[in-house]
């Protein structure tokens, strides 16, 4: 009796653990997706309670008037370096104006003191060909004198030739106003036929170098005759 029942109990047992595990799996299928539900709000809610970036924190922004007030400080100092560069500018351009001024000019003017030396060689050989043309008159059978003069005239006139072409020119005033920046007057004469103020004879003859005096010119002025 006892052996015909043991199968059967344990066959009841088997029974009872299988639906105790059926019951088990459906509660935890109804219970777990609450529990994510739940425990995906904890997270949620977790990161938006956590501690605070501290570079989110709100800023003050400056007022209207201070933004004003550094707007115009900052246009004011362009301004300022505005003009700062303008004058620098117009200070290099002079500079540089005058450093190219002073090397035409050295370079035009660097033989004028050896012109002031040459033109007194020139005024010794014009005299000696005036001195020479007044012996060699047509009366005169010397004819040395006549090649001396003839020889002298033409060095004189190489020589106004060479002094033109480095700039050199020998001023011609009779006739002219007098300018004291370049004639000096030595004497008066009479005004015979001239104007008053006109120069009506030159002792020694000027020179300009490229438009620039290197010597005066020594003149005799007219002025009007004291009767």
């Amino acid at each position: 009796m006892a052996a015909c029942c043991l199968p059967a109990a344990r066959r009841r047992l088997g029974a009872l653990l299988a639906l105790g595990a059926a019951r088990r799996g459906s509660l935890y299928f109804r219970v777990s997706p609450c529990v994510f539900s739940t425990a995906a709000q904890q997270r949620s809610t977790g990161d938006e309670c956590g501690p605070e970036d501290p570079h989110d924190e709100p800023k003050h922004p400056l007022s209207d008037c201070a933004l004003e007030h550094k707007a115009i400080r900052l246009e004011e100092q362009v301004r300022d370096l505005t003009e700062r560069y303008r004058k620098a500018l117009a200070d290099s351009e002079n500079v540089r104006r005058r450093t190219q001024k002073f090397v035409e000019d050295a370079k035009l003017f660097g033989i004028q003191s050896f012109c002031r030396d040459l033109v007194e060689v020139a005024d010794i050989l014009e005299k000696t060909a005036e001195s020479a043309a007044e012996e060699a008159e047509p009366s005169n059978p010397n004819t040395t004198l006549k090649k001396i003069y003839e020889g002298l005239s033409l060095i004189e006139a190489k020589l106004q030739s060479v002094f033109a072409k480095h700039g050199l020119q020998k001023m011609n005033p009779v006739g002219g106003k007098y300018d004291p920046y370049d004639h000096e007057i030595v004497c008066h004469v009479p005004a015979e036929g001239m104007q008053p103020g006109t120069i009506a004879l030159v002792t020694q003859d000027g020179y300009k170098l490229h438009g620039r005096t290197i010597r005066h010119a020594l003149v005799g002025v007219a002025v009007e005759s004291q009767e």
